[in-house]
């Protein structure tokens, strides 16, 4: 078993570099990647023209400074982010030690330019100053050594390309990352906005009803004694006020939990543009009855959330036509296709599709992309005023010039 102190110094801090691949749901050691680079130290003795190459003192130099390497690579992306460029220092120094007798060890060189950017995340300029004087420490030495003019040029010139394309990605990545947290942060004052009006409506709905009824269940106890009659209709217009109350609850939550499809759009764009997926769309039809628009809001949401998921899709495009009888929703991505059956996200969705009467349709061919599409009937209303008061003879004559009105 591994010691409990040595346990302890590998234990990552709450600002390493792994507890950041931690909190967005990546492997710890994801960065360990880098060290595919490290082959370089294998290869380099292969460009020595026979003049070093494999020899003993070679693999002796390896064995000693790689674990070191290793060890200063770990604790790097271990450390509070404070002390983190300490030890890429340390490569830089562990390079310069070894330089007259080990040209292999430039590798390290490299590696302590580049890991500098992971320790200092917002300040380039700190950054860009520290790899300037690894640099310079760098072409003295190796001038003073008597490396060949080559190599005073080629591995600074390294240097610059690989560190410009790593600050360049980590800019990148810092960018994606607040992106993210403003997402999350309108997500959040959404959600508390629509608490709060919740609560105002709610406050506003039963407020003044709950009073009315605890003052008449009030004056019902009062009349109880003296008149029978008048306590009965004071707790029957309790009664009363209690079910209107309750239809009027009802009717809020109904409000509260229908998912308006244009906000449903808005937010299918926000989640497939965070996954990089472009969004095509036109704006929904504005005369499709609630109950109609609730369902087809749902059935856009699990359709949007298994492509963010599973299509692996670059392109989104949703089209919603209302016709006279019908509405249909058709979403078209080119991701990898190949759906054969029905999952729980697609059996719900038949499931609401079959509630509103309507039709689900899927075409997935392999490689090809998935086209899903909807159709729901919509009811279509009668005149309110012809359903009432049918036509008749005598209200035709009526309405003849000439008749008098009746």
């Amino acid at each position: 078993m591994i010691p409990a102190f040595i346990a302890r110094w590998f234990v990552p801090a709450p600002d390493s570099a792994v507890a950041d691949n931690l909190r967005r749901g990546k492997s710890p050691w994801s960065d360990g990647v880098h060290l595919l680079w490290s082959m370089w130290i294998f290869i380099t003795p292969l460009f020595d023209h026979g003049v070093r190459g494999y020899t003993l003192t070679w693999l002796l130099f390896t064995l000693g400074s790689y674990p070191v390497f290793l060890l200063l690579f770990a604790k790097l992306l271990l450390a509070p982010r404070r002390v983190a460029y300490l030890y890429a220092w340390g490569m830089a120094a562990l390079c310069f030690c070894l330089l007259r007798w080990y040209p292999s060890g430039l590798s390290y060189f490299v590696y302590a330019c580049v890991m500098l950017r992971h320790c200092e995340t917002r300040r380039i300029r700190s950054y860009v100053i520290q790899v300037l004087l690894i640099n310079v420490i760098y072409v003295a030495l190796a001038w003073w050594i008597g490396y060949p003019t080559s190599l005073l040029v080629i591995m600074p010139a390294t240097v610059f390309i690989v560190c410009t394309i790593v600050t360049v990605e980590q800019i990148h990545k810092e960018k994606d990352v607040a992106l993210s947290l403003s997402h999350d942060e309108v997500r959040r004052l959404a959600a508390t906005a629509e608490r709060e009006r919740i609560g105002r409506d709610l406050h506003d709905l039963l407020g003044h009803t709950l009073s009315l009824i605890t003052l008449k269940l009030e004056l019902s106890r009062k009349l109880f004694d003296r008149d029978v009659d008048a306590a009965k209709r004071e707790v029957e217009e309790a009664e009363k006020v209690a079910r209107h109350a309750l239809a009027e609850v009802r009717s809020a939550v109904t409000g509260i939990r229908a998912t308006d499809l244009a906000a449903e759009l808005a937010a299918a764009r926000l989640l497939l543009e965070s996954s990089r997926v472009h969004l095509e769309y036109g704006s929904p039809p504005l005369d499709m009855p609630g109950e109609i628009e609730r369902g087809l809001s749902l059935v856009l949401r699990e359709a949007v959330t298994n492509i963010a998921r599973h299509a692996d899709a670059s392109r989104v495009q949703i089209e919603l036509v209302r016709e006279h009888a019908t509405v249909c929703m058709q979403i078209n991505d080119n991701g990898r296709g190949g759906i054969t059956g029905d999952g729980n996200g697609m059996s719900g969705m038949r499931e609401r599709v079959r509630a509103m009467g309507g039709s689900l349709s899927v075409e997935s061919p392999r490689g090809n992309g998935t086209r899903l599409r909807v159709v729901v009937p919509v009811p279509v209303l009668r005149l309110v005023e012809t359903s009432r008061h049918p036509p008749s003879a005598a209200s035709s004559a009526q309405a003849t010039p000439g008749y008098p009105a009746a």
